[in-house]
């Protein structure tokens, strides 16, 4: 459609370099001839003779003028018009006492621009501060010792705002704006560069204390306390502002409502280089936001800088075993530690620090105490990748740190979690223990919130790196400012997007359970009330014996990859490391390599499921899964490379006999080249070969495991499909919700026949290459017959001559699966997570309604707080308290408006949890 006007749109734009049919006509005001000079800024297009360009101009000082040169327009200024600047005076009135600028040339950065300026300040007796005077004409000074250059509080608030969100950097920011002034380069622009980094600091700093309410405080900004200037999570528990007033009478088993989630996290991108010091870049603040305050953080880093480092007993992190190596050369900073808010992804009040060699416990220890002081919460759930290492000897080292820090940890009730997404990298019994599946009173928790925030702050890093440690504290402390405040206002999207989603799978999951306890009733119904009891047993006290843990010992991914780091561990200490990478062994390589593996295969299956009509949300997180799996191949291939350097010239040889040469593999199609997959092809090391057969193996029987509880939970529900749901009677929604149940099962098993056979492939074929056997009489080729439970007969078949499959023939699968002691367990186990699914989506509803309810009630608070401000302020003049209290009755009437905003949105869905019956 464009296309065809396209001709008509570069016709106006040559146009407009013209004087566009007004050659003839006189000065638009006074109606002179040969008027020169029209204003790029001003709306409509008029010529006017210099005088009277010059008196419309008076208010609009820093507009843009072009002369007709009698060829073309050039540019032109206000100052070479002689226009003068009058500041301390009413407009239009004349001061008796004018003081000129700096060399009669003073220089003003706008949105438009860079200029200069004529100006006047008023030295008259009772004239205000030259600053002052600037700041009453939104000019911001950038020094307050005789200022020579001022930037407009439009243009700072441009800028404050394009960092947020498109997080363009101040040099870049500042180029734009000379390129604007001009483009050619022939007429050098005055370097303002450092002034306008000096104003936009302290802009960042003067904004954070106005909304922080610090400018209305009776004792003023001095007064401030570390803390103060955070943005606080209104969905998150506070004591006095959003909790009854009897929240700590509450039974304990209902006291996890009142629970704080917290999850610690670091982010190694958020370097700084050795750059200035404390001394010479001192912060503006002293812990008043986000970050700790430096100086007595520093000093007790300094008293525990000989501290060694204990090593990790679970995985092989990196984070715990590697710290002592870590490389720091030129930069003061490797990273940032933080703190935040596990639920709904905020950073907390002086719960940020800075890493200088790794993920020290000293570090994040002193940033979880840190923060602890701004809440006297008796319910904890602590989320942290390492916390299965962490938590061991935590309260031991607490007595190390100030009194400050120091809480009654034996009177609260705190549990600790690694997050979902990082669980499966640790040992078999971490993944039970610290499992936010299986614990009571978490809801639907995942504790990955702090890996969601570091997509939105590592673009800054660029930048930041290169600043002063006071100013990028200043800088990061208003990023995760505008963050927290972004998320206040969108909570009524979030939380009604999670109601939506939980109030159905609450139903569901609970149907699921139903069906389940049903079905298992006629084979399991003598031990199903011991299961019961032995799982809530665990859940009031931890030290009993865990539901959710096998009893055998058996071969699994998790314990493979745990010898396999041990192996790792034994060769950095005796010095014989072959690692190429210093955070990626050839082991974690491969361990990686087949993460990937199975997020492929996920997809593929997610995608095949969504079917040719899937909804545009369905789209959209499919193609954020992607791009998500297409970041970290292409982070693991570069290491890959260092290993297997064949990889490359494999690649171009694939590609090249590709039938689609120009095509890119998507994410889930990418071939990995995996030593399975090079075969004979290529060479490679033998260690490789070795390290993916032995998780391979594991792969194969961990498979097979998954497969026969799958198939063992599809005949149970099968018994109560056929007991229960007979006949055009049967309840619709209870059909419904059975084929779900159903098909989820179906998927499962589909997914481990999958992971089987690729295992099963790989084996063949490393097996050849490393003649290794013995293995197949376990692991055989897996076909569709296979796959079927203990009581199942194939076609043609007849109890008399039925033939059990050879998956249930290998050691642990034999015996019927009412007697067989494996059984039993598989199916206790796979119980104990249908309920925890059920309990968790219940916990879910109950936490989403009590946080939407502590929003209405901390904005309320937060408004309060601003009508209490309107008369604590100690005004310095009669315009000041004007200001301070319009401000205020703002601030809490935009309070107000969110609660009526959320509670109309929440409405019609807040109705619900209370009209669904309950599912017997």
């Amino acid at each position: 459609m464009w296309i065809e006007h396209r001709s008509l749109f570069l016709e106006e734009l040559l146009r407009m370099e013209g004087r566009g049919g007004l050659q003839e006509v006189p000065c638009s005001d006074c109606g002179g001839s040969s008027p020169e000079f029209k204003c790029e800024d001003c709306f409509g297009i008029d010529l006017r003779c210099s005088s009277c360009i010059t008196a419309t101009h008076q208010r609009h000082p820093l507009h843009r003028l072009q002369k007709w040169n009698g060829n073309y327009f050039e540019c032109a200024t206000l100052k070479s018009l002689s226009l003068q600047i009058q500041l301390g005076h009413t407009f239009g009135q004349k001061c008796p006492n004018p003081r000129r600028a700096f060399n009669d040339n003073f220089v003003v950065m706008d949105s438009y621009g860079i200029h200069e300026v004529l100006l006047d300040f008023c030295d008259c007796v009772e004239a205000e501060s030259h600053t002052q005077q600037l700041l009453r004409i939104a000019w911001f000074p950038s020094t307050t010792a005789d200022p020579k250059t001022a930037a407009t509080f439009r243009l700072l608030e441009e800028f404050h705002l394009l960092s947020f969100e498109s997080k363009v950097s101040a040099y870049e920011f500042y180029s734009a704006l000379v390129r604007r002034t001009n483009n050619t380069g022939l007429a050098p622009v005055k370097d303002r560069y450092e002034s306008f980094m000096r104003m936009i600091r302290e802009w960042r700093h003067l904004k954070m204390l106005k909304r922080s309410g610090r400018g209305h405080h009776p004792n003023g900004v001095d007064a401030t306390e570390e803390g103060d200037c955070a943005v606080l999570c209104p969905a998150c528990p506070h004591p006095g502002k959003n909790l009854p007033d009897d929240w700590e009478k509450v039974p304990r088993a209902k006291s996890w409502i009142y629970a704080l989630f917290l999850a610690i996290d670091a982010n190694f991108r958020l370097k700084r280089k050795i750059v200035s010091s404390n001394t010479m870049d001192p912060s503006l603040s002293h812990g008043w936001a986000y970050f700790v305050e430096e100086g007595a953080y520093k000093e007790l880093l300094a008293e525990k800088v000989d501290v060694l480092q204990e090593k990790s007993t679970c995985s092989s992190h990196n984070a715990v075993n590697m710290v002592d190596t870590k490389t720091s050369r030129g930069l003061a900073a490797t990273g940032l530690g933080t703190i935040d808010c596990a639920r709904h992804n905020m950073k907390r009040p002086n719960a940020v620090g800075d890493l200088q060699k790794g993920e020290k416990y000293v570090n994040m220890d002193y940033l979880f105490f840190s923060t602890l002081r701004h809440t006297s919460l008796q319910t904890l759930n602590v989320s942290y990748d390492i916390a299965c290492q962490w938590h061991k000897k935590l309260w031991q080292r607490m007595t190390a740190f100030p009194i400050s820090m120091h809480f009654n940890f034996v009177s609260k009730v705190i549990d600790f979690f690694v997050p979902k997404f990082h669980l499966p990298a640790h040992i078999e019994k971490c993944q039970t223990t610290f499992s936010f599946n299986f614990k009571r009173g978490v809801g639907r928790t995942d504790g990955e919130a702090p890996e969601c925030g570091w997509a939105n702050i590592n673009p800054v890093a660029s930048s930041t790196k290169e600043m002063g440690p006071g100013a990028r504290r200043d800088t990061l402390d208003d990023f995760f400012g505008d963050w927290n405040w972004k998320k206040v206002v969108g909570l009524g999207t979030i939380m009604l997007r999670k109601m939506k989603e939980a109030l159905p799978e609450r139903t569901n999951q609970q149907i699921a359970l139903n069906d389940l306890e049903e079905g298992l009733k006629e084979d399991y119904g003598g031990v199903l009330d011991q299961w019961r009891t032995q799982v809530e047993a665990w859940e009031d006290d931890p030290h009993q014996p865990n539901p959710f843990e096998r009893n055998a010992d058996v071969i699994t991914l998790a314990s493979v990859r745990l010898a396999l780091a041990k192996e790792d561990e034994v060769e950095i200490q005796s010095g014989s490391c072959l690692a190429l990478h210093e955070d990626c062994s050839p082991s974690v390589l491969i361990s990686s390599g087949l993460e990937l593996e199975e997020q492929q295969r996920r997809l593929r299956a997610d995608k095949a499921a969504c079917g040719l009509h899937a909804t545009d949300t369905q789209q959209g997180k499919l193609v954020e899964r992607s791009n998500s799996l297409q970041r970290r191949i292409e982070a693991w291939v570069k290491i890959q490379a260092l290993y297997m350097p064949n990889i490359s010239a494999l690649r171009l040889s694939d590609q090249a006999t590709s039938t689609n040469m120009t095509s890119v593999p998507s994410s889930e199609t990418f071939k990995l080249w995996l030593p399975s997959q090079i075969g004979r092809s290529a060479p490679c090391d033998e260690r490789l070969q070795w390290t993916e057969w032995r998780l391979r193996y594991a792969q194969g029987h961990d498979a097979l495991r998954s497969l026969r509880s799958s198939l063992r939970v599809q005949t149970a529900v099968l018994k109560y499909k056929d007991r229960n749901l007979r006949g055009q009677g049967a309840n619709t929604r209870a059909r419904s919700s059975h084929r779900n149940t159903l098909k989820t099962i179906d998927a499962r098993i589909e997914a481990a026949a999958s992971r089987y056979e690729g295992a099963h492939k790989a084996l063949v074929i490393l097996g050849g290459l490393l003649a290794e056997t013995g293995w197949q009489s376990s692991l055989r080729p897996l076909n569709r017959q296979d796959i079927r439970s203990m009581s199942d007969l194939l076609w043609g078949e007849s109890e008399g001559r039925r033939k059990l499959s050879w998956i249930w023939n290998m050691h642990g699968a034999r015996g019927s699966e009412k007697d067989d002691t494996r059984g039993l367990e598989d199916m206790r186990i796979e119980w104990c997570k249908a309920r925890a699914r059920a309990m968790h989506w219940g916990e879910e509803v109950e936490l989403l309604q009590e946080e939407m309810r502590r929003i209405l009630a901390f904005l309320m608070w937060e408004a309060a707080c601003w009508d209490e401000r309107q008369d604590s302020v100690i005004p310095t003049s009669l315009e000041h308290q004007d200001g301070c209290v319009a401000y205020a009755k703002h601030q809490a009437f935009l309070r107000r408006e969110l609660v009526a905003s959320f509670e109309a949105r929440w409405a019609e869905t807040l109705a619900q949890p209370d009209n669904i019956n309950d599912i017997d």
